[in-house]
């Protein structure tokens, strides 16, 4: 019997999606599907009701599923849940249709299967989409492309730490754009695993990607990246901000949340500058 997948299926307030994908990608989501206003559905897809959003979140394994459908109903309590077994050929053709390729200023960001359709202009990036996080086009991601872009184009050969550095797409983008020494880290050893693949495939191995602690990184970095989570980033400052030699730019966080952790930050002494936002989402900028 072919293996399946189980989706599940959430209706919620077009307001409330940004938070909850953000759940979904913490309960181990492989992959999330979002339907809302700005996004044309497909024909024959349900389309959500005015004012709401439909979000389809995939999982491997019933016990994954099930743990997040409680989370959601816990924390949504207004949100109309279903969850569904996806045949695997359905689900590989379904999530393979879902990872759009991106082009961040100087750089194109996409999967292997969509690289021919990169403009010969840009610094392409490869990136396999498999368990981690980071395939170029989630809003933190784009945000995070476009502070690397800009920084390396008036900072040639700059050192650059990425903090968390998931699939390695932020490492591999800084080094393609002419970054010197390059290091990422991430506490998840199949991210670590990952972006070791993505390094080989994108002509990067010398890119020191690895699962230490940020209290066994060596030296300090002139540009510092950490695409991870709002209260994470809160509790990682006194480790994070010692690491940076002049600029460090944080995002995975939500809008209402960027107060809390640009006051982290200045309670070490770093100055905010002007960040970005894409939806929901903002890229706090700070300078050491």
């Amino acid at each position: 019997m072919s293996q399946t997948y189980l989706s599940l299926t959430v209706d919620i307030a077009e307001e409330s999606s940004e938070i909850l994908q953000d759940l979904l990608h913490e309960a181990g989501a492989l992959g999330l599907e979002v339907r809302d206003t700005e996004t044309p559905t497909m024909p024959g897809v349900r389309a959500p009701v005015k004012g709401e959003s439909i979000v389809v979140a995939y999982f491997e394994d019933r016990e994954s599923a099930e743990d997040a459908r409680d989370a959601v109903a816990e924390t949504h309590p207004t949100a109309r849940l279903s969850l569904d077994e996806q045949p695997q050929q359905d689900w590989s053709n379904e999530w393979k249709s879902l990872i759009k390729s991106v082009q961040v200023g100087r750089l194109w960001v996409g999967p292997p299967w969509d690289v021919e359709n990169a403009p010969a202009d840009k610094v392409k990036l490869v990136i396999e989409p498999k368990m981690a996080f980071g395939t170029g086009d989630h809003p933190t991601t784009s945000l995070c492309l476009a502070a690397v872009d800009d920084f390396m184009a008036t900072h040639p050969g700059a050192s650059v730490l990425d903090v968390g550095t998931g699939t390695g797409v932020l490492a591999i983008a800084a080094k393609k754009l002419g970054a010197g020494h390059v290091v990422g880290t991430d506490n998840d050893p199949t991210s670590v695993e990952l972006a070791q693949e993505n390094c080989t495939d994108n002509q990067t191995p010398d890119l020191d990607i690895s699962g230490r602690e940020l209290t066994e990184v060596s030296g300090t970095f002139d540009l510092v990246l950490a695409n991870i989570l709002a209260n994470t980033l809160i509790e990682l400052a006194p480790l994070i901000v010692p690491k940076a030699k002049d600029r460090l730019v944080l995002a995975g966080v939500l809008a209402h949340q960027r107060a809390d952790v640009e006051a982290a930050y200045r309670n070490l002494g770093c100055t905010v500058l002007e960040g970005a936002q894409q939806g929901e989402w903002v890229r706090i900028d700070l300078k050491r």
